[in-house]
């Protein structure tokens, strides 16, 4: 059998994939309402990135579900980053994850079953970092190559860091260099150096583990990651669900060094412009803001760091725990203040 590249395979790749934030709230319509369940401390009604069930007074249940088509052409690797987002949700909960289930669809008259092993075994690969099993799933004969996972954790009901509890005043930090869509998309114009593909490698196989250790802060308000709708989609959810406006420098926002000189030359996947056009007007962009650094705040993240608003006094505290963890790019990117529920970037 032939192989081809696992990019050709498919129309999009990674949380580029991801429906447009407008469709998507067209699409659910009435459905984004709170469930008449009162264990269920998160549900749909504020796009929050997992659902968490209370199961007693010490334990909640995190579920979730991620699964996207190949943003890189290796297996191996694009199972590794597919399980490493999946598992972000669960860790920008606050909790630690306990098992996965792997969604598996796979054209298979196209890919070769050895291909295919490669996939599930980088998924499991990043479960084992995580210390957690892949205990089943489920598989089906698909047009597109797909995997990803279903993610379950844990964490106490009362250290449930959900997106929209942000206050006033609170210091917004990031975790990781935005770009990652940029990256890709060069990859797919044969346009990626040897240096770029490591660093696309390196960060979207970096697990948010983090998260964990962020959970029992009580100055950390408010926690999610910033995936296909870029860092403005993720932090206009934020900013929706407190009532508060975000004022955020661009200057201090961690950028991928390798995707800096790409972003620059307007390269990026056309997830910017389905971003821009759902929530720009949304956003107020000081006059010197220039387009391309516009875009790159739109640019859809693929396994994407922790989006963190945290009281000013514990600012230190969270990047110290960013630091210990390995994210050498975490930096404050800004601030939260009343409001209506917009982004200003200057």
């Amino acid at each position: 059998m032939e192989e081809l590249k696992l990019t050709r395979l498919s129309h999009g790749g990674g949380c580029g994939c991801k429906i447009s934030p407008a469709l998507l709230h067209e699409i659910l319509g009435e459905a984004q309402k709170k469930l008449p369940f009162p264990d269920l401390l998160v549900g749909i009604e504020s796009s929050d990135d997992a659902a968490v069930y209370r199961l007693n007074d010490t334990q909640a249940i995190i579920a979730t579900t991620d699964f996207f088509m190949p943003i890189v052409d290796d297996g191996y690797d694009f199972g590794r980053i597919a399980a490493t987002n999946a598992l972000s949700d669960v860790y920008a909960m606050g909790g630690t994850p306990i098992l996965a289930l792997a969604i598996v669809g796979m054209p298979i008259n196209k890919m070769s079953v050895e291909s295919i092993r490669a996939i599930l075994q980088g998924g499991e690969a990043v479960c084992r970092d995580a210390g957690i099993p892949i205990a089943g799933g489920h598989s089906i004969d698909a047009p597109e190559p797909i995997y990803g996972l279903v993610a379950l954790g844990v964490v106490h009901p009362d250290q449930v860091k959900k997106n929209s509890a942000a206050r006033a005043g609170d210091v917004l930090i990031l975790g990781k260099g935005l770009g990652v869509g940029v990256l890709a998309a060069a990859l797919k114009k044969e346009l990626l150096n040897a240096a770029g593909y490591q660093q696309l490698i390196d960060t979207t196989t970096k697990l948010n583990k983090v998260g964990s250790a962020l959970a029992p802060m009580p100055a950390v308000h408010a926690l999610t990651d910033v995936t296909g709708f870029g860092l403005l989609g993720h932090l206009l959810e934020m900013c929706r669900g407190a009532g508060l406006t975000a004022d955020v420098v661009f200057d201090q926002v961690p950028v991928l060094s390798e995707a800096l000189p790409l972003a620059q030359q307007g390269i990026g996947p056309g997830a910017i412009e389905r971003n821009m056009a759902s929530y720009g007007h949304e956003v107020d962009f000081a006059e010197h803001v220039p387009v391309w650094q516009q875009r790159l705040l739109a640019d859809a993240q693929t396994s994407g760091g922790l989006l963190v608003a945290v009281a000013p006094e514990a600012a230190d505290e969270v990047l110290r725990a960013f630091a210990a963890a390995g994210f050498t790019q975490a930096a404050v990117i800004g601030q939260m203040r009343e409001g209506a529920g917009r982004v200003a970037v200057r």
